[in-house]
């Protein structure tokens, strides 16, 4: 098992790991050839100590599903969890919802959700029927709202998200906006007190050198809540991110050692402001976020056990 954690140098704990732990590259590439389903989840926590739930944006998440989580993971680990996407303004298929809640919903003509406050409310209630489990085994840790790009200052305003930040009292909510324009020029510090002002935490990113609408901008290190600082790390390949299909696609990059060191330098300066910064690898094709994360936990002086699978070499 690893070493609890690395350091900033106000004591903050830096959590390191991966958006999923159950991707295709993964189970191909990084896990023990023919590990059952249900042993990868325990091997993952002996390699990190954080996991950021992505299959939660999908899907409602069965009790039954978080209680297993809970007891094959060790205490003091840690599973940041997405919010569904009915919350984060993506179009949303009533399929997606629990099935004793697609018939109570209203739906537009394409057969997508109206996500009125009452339906979020609904959809909400059982969420963190759920979310309950994780916290009374000690295991929780932020959701995740993460927008769509389709989320702009130019027709939206900032306040539509209260009423799901009121919902969400008492959890550490974490704010990811897809759309760059919140977060440059002038925009930015409206955007970053609005976040501060809520108590919620502002997701800053990794991402490619861009200008297109859909890249935030990777020069932003804020800290809105003394708790927990986040990070999140999309790689840093343009135009996959711009043109790409699927979520390997898009996310399709292979840090190097000279941007691990810079990630590690970046997650030391949040650690100065915030009690906890969660590190999020999202470069999810193949198995770079796995071994990006390791390496990121050796840069940052976190002993990490090798997978079993790189003996066979010596």
């Amino acid at each position: 098992m690893s070493e609890s954690n690395a350091s900033g140098k106000s004591g903050a704990k830096i959590l390191v790991g991966t958006a999923s732990w159950s991707d295709p590259g993964f189970i191909e590439r990084w896990y023990p050839k023919k590990m059952p389903a249900g042993d990868r989840l325990p091997w993952y926590a002996q390699h990190f100590d954080l996991v950021e739930v992505n299959s939660t944006f999908y899907s409602v998440p069965e009790p039954r599903m978080v209680e297993r989580w809970c007891a094959v993971t060790p205490d003091g680990f840690t599973f940041d969890v997405k919010l569904h996407q009915l919350f984060s303004l993506h179009s949303t298929r009533a399929k997606l919802l629990p099935p004793d809640l697609q018939d109570r919903v209203e739906t537009d003509a394409k057969g997508n959700v109206k996500p009125t406050r009452d339906t979020q409310e609904t959809v909400l209630k059982t969420f963190l029927r759920a979310m309950a489990i994780f916290r009374n085994a000690g295991r929780m840790g932020v959701l995740l709202l993460q927008l769509s790009p389709a989320f702009s200052p130019r027709k939206h305003e900032l306040s539509e998200l209260e009423p799901l930040i009121e919902m969400l009292n008492g959890y550490e909510l974490a704010i990811e906006f897809r759309n760059r324009n919140w977060a440059i020029g002038d925009q930015l510090q409206s955007t970053v007190d609005f976040v501060r002002k809520h108590r919620a935490i502002f997701v800053n990113v990794d991402a490619p050198a861009s200008d297109h609408f859909t890249v935030m901008p990777a020069d932003v290190d804020e800290v809105t809540n003394s708790n927990v600082a986040y990070l999140r790390l999309h790689g840093r390949n343009a135009k996959a991110y711009i043109t790409g299909k699927t979520v390997a696609a898009r996310f399709d990059y292979d840090y190097n050692g000279r941007e691990i060191a810079e990630v590690a330098e970046r997650s030391r300066k949040l650690a100065k402001e915030a009690r906890e910064v969660h590190v999020i690898f999202n470069n999810n094709n193949l198995d770079y976020a796995p071994r990006a994360a390791l390496r990121l936990r050796k840069a940052l002086g976190q002993m990490v056990k090798t997978p079993a699978e790189t003996l066979e070499l010596f």
